[in-house]
């Protein structure tokens, strides 16, 4: 049962993905895009005395799975979160897209799953990702839902182009700074540490990564979520994930932008009741940003709301499109 709150008072306890899934649901054709990384661009070298501007944002050619539905309505636009992929949203996706009869789109965000790698992870280059990648498909406006990261990208590009979005929903999330609340960095560190030059199969090369990574993530199932992205690639057993890059850049993974404008379009902030990333000293900041803001609490849900509370997630995003 989903509950409707204006303020955020329920206790807040550990934070893990659940094992819970959909049964296997018939979908329309897929499609699917790769590509290979842009280099940036650089400013040339020189003595003018004048500031340098930044260099501009460059998209990459996201990885994607379209389902296919009618044309009519606006389609559903899933961004995962930080370590994920467009495969966390496989059967939500496949059943919304049954239940509502609409285009649902998953995308890989940039040093994520099957897209690119590429230095820049800063929200300006993920909301540019999908500012190339949406009008190409034919789905603006859209009905944009993120998810941690991904929700933050599904804000900055709401509030950068309006006109691509119909409406948003940002899930356990708020554009408010998370890092006291956040272990990413700690796991990102073991990630990195984890040596698999002498394995000879994958199994045991996801075996000793479990080995390696128990000491700094104790929850069974965060291991389990974080040893999808171990991969092998030409012989060898890497992350598929841009651990450099999201190293480099964790600090404005877990910040979001400074924006003056505004997003009016209708918003749900779609909390976690069990989760610690939407207190309520966030709200004034939504409302700022997002003055149609509405907030709803998915009970006994942690950070990962879809995968706790799949019916409840569904159930909420159904709600919103009503």
């Amino acid at each position: 049962m989903l509950r409707w709150t204006r303020a955020w008072t329920l206790p807040y306890r550990g934070i893990g993905p659940s094992s819970s899934s959909f049964s296997r649901l018939p979908i329309a054709p897929s499609s699917s895009q790769g590509g290979t990384e842009p280099r940036p661009l650089t400013s040339p070298a020189g003595s003018d005395p004048c500031p340098t501007l930044d260099p501009p944002v460059r998209p990459v050619p996201l990885s994607y799975k379209l389902l296919d539905g009618e044309a009519a309505s606006p389609p559903l636009v899933f961004l995962h979160g930080l370590f994920g992929s467009k495969a966390n949203f496989n059967s939500i996706a496949k059943a919304l897209a049954q239940q509502t009869g609409r285009r649902v789109l998953t995308v890989d965000a940039r040093n994520h799953g099957e897209s690119p790698h590429s230095p820049d992870m800063s929200y300006e280059a993920m909301s540019k990702d999908l500012q190339d990648l949406l009008p190409q498909l034919g789905l603006v406006p859209c009905v944009l839902i993120g998810h941690s990261m991904g929700g933050r990208t599904a804000m900055l590009l709401a509030l950068q182009r309006p006109e691509l979005v119909e409406r948003l929903i940002a899930v356990d999330i708020s554009p408010v700074e998370t890092t006291s609340s956040s272990n990413f960095p700690n796991y990102v560190a073991a990630m990195r540490a984890v040596d698999m030059a002498n394995e000879a199969s994958l199994s045991s090369a996801r075996k000793l990564a479990d080995e390696r990574l128990r000491s700094v993530i104790q929850s069974a199932s965060m291991r389990q979520f974080l040893l999808t992205n171990l991969v092998e690639v030409d012989g060898r057993f890497v992350w598929r994930l841009n651990l450099d890059a999201l190293a480099q850049h964790l600090d404005k993974i877990l910040d979001f932008p400074a924006r003056q404008e505004t997003y009016s379009g209708p918003t749900l902030f779609l909390r976690g009741g069990n989760s610690q990333f939407l207190p309520l000293s966030h709200y004034p900041e939504i409302r700022r940003l997002f003055p149609r803001a509405q907030m709803q609490t998915v009970p006994n849900a942690s950070h990962w709301v879809h995968s706790d509370r799949p019916q409840d997630f569904m159930a909420a995003v159904q709600g919103f499109l009503a």
